[in-house]
C-alpha cells in the first residue's frame, strides 16, 4: 500500500513539473474567519506530503512570475475588491475555496460572498471549509444546507473542503511564529490540516492549456431572493 501512494505521489509531482503550475485561491467569507491561518497551515501541510509550494499573500501585495509559479503548487491567500471579486491572478485559479466559521454571520457572509464570486467569474464550482469547528457533525451540516443552497438558487456546485476543529494550539502555534501543523503534528487541527491538504491533490484541475475562468461583468446578486440558511 506504501508503494501504491509514494508511486501516486511521484506521478503528481512529475505531471507538476511538466504543467505551467496549479493555482488554489483561498478567500475569507469575511473579516476574522482565520482564512490567512488556513492558507499557512496548508501550505505547510502540502510541504510535509512532499508539494513544491509557492505561497501568495495578495495582502502584502505580493506577486509572481510565471518562471517562479512554474511546476508549483501555488495557494493564494486572496484578497477581494469591492465587489466581491478575485484578483487577475486569482481569477485563474483551478480551485477557489471559501472559508467560514460555524456561525450564523458567518454563513450568510459566506453566501453572499460565494454569489459575488459566481457572478463576478461565472463560477460553476467552489469549495467551501468550515474553520474553528467546534462540532464536527454540525459543521458537516452547515456544508450540506450551503451545497443545497448554492445548487437550488445559483446552480452552482458548493463542495465541502472539509472542517478544522478548534484547538488551542492554533493560538500557541501563532505566539511561537509557526504554523500549528509545524508546531504540533499530533494536535487536532494540525490532523484536519493533513487531511484537507491530502484530499486538495485529488481535486480536478484545469489542463495545461485550458481555459481559465472568464471575467465577466460583474451583475449585483441583491436582487435575487436570499435563502435562509439554517444551522441545525
Amino acid at each position: 500500500m506504501r508503494k501504491v501512494v509514494t508511486d501516486q505521489a511521484d506521478g503528481l509531482r512529475r505531471l507538476m513539473a511538466s504543467s505551467p503550475g496549479r493555482l488554489v485561491a483561498v478567500v475569507g467569507s469575511g473579516p476574522a474567519v482565520g482564512v490567512t491561518s488556513v492558507t499557512l497551515n496548508l501550505a505547510a501541510a502540502l510541504v510535509q506530503q512532499g508539494q513544491d509550494v509557492l505561497l501568495l499573500d495578495e495582502r502584502s501585495g505580493a506577486q509572481s512570475t510565471q518562471a517562479q509559479r512554474e511546476g508549483r503548487l501555488v495557494l493564494i491567500d486572496a484578497v477581494l475588491d469591492k465587489e466581491g471579486a478575485l484578483s487577475p491572478l486569482a481569477a485563474q485559479a483551478d480551485n477557489v475555496l471559501v472559508v467560514l466559521q460555524p456561525n450564523a454571520a458567518s454563513i450568510t457572509a459566506s453566501y453572499a460572498c460565494i454569489k459575488r464570486l459566481h457572478y463576478a467569474h461565472a463560477l460553476q464550482r467552489l469549495r467551501v471549509l468550515v474553520n474553528y469547528a467546534t462540532d464536527a457533525a454540525e459543521a458537516q451540516r452547515i456544508l450540506a444546507n450551503l451545497a443545497h443552497t448554492g445548487s437550488r438558487y445559483l446552480a452552482l456546485a458548493l463542495e465541502p473542503a472539509g472542517c478544522v476543529r478548534a484547538d488551542p494550539r492554533l493560538a500557541q502555534a501563532r505566539r511561537l511564529n509557526l504554523t500549528v501543523v509545524e508546531a504540533f503534528q499530533t494536535s487536532p487541527a494540525a490532523m484536519d490540516f493533513r487531511q484537507i491538504a491530502s484530499d486538495l491533490l485529488q481535486w480536478p484541475w484545469r489542463p495545461p492549456g485550458g481555459r481559465a475562468p472568464s471575467l465577466l461583468p460583474f451583475v449585483a446578486a441583491s436582487h435575487e431572493a436570499s435563502p435562509v440558511l439554517e444551522m441545525h
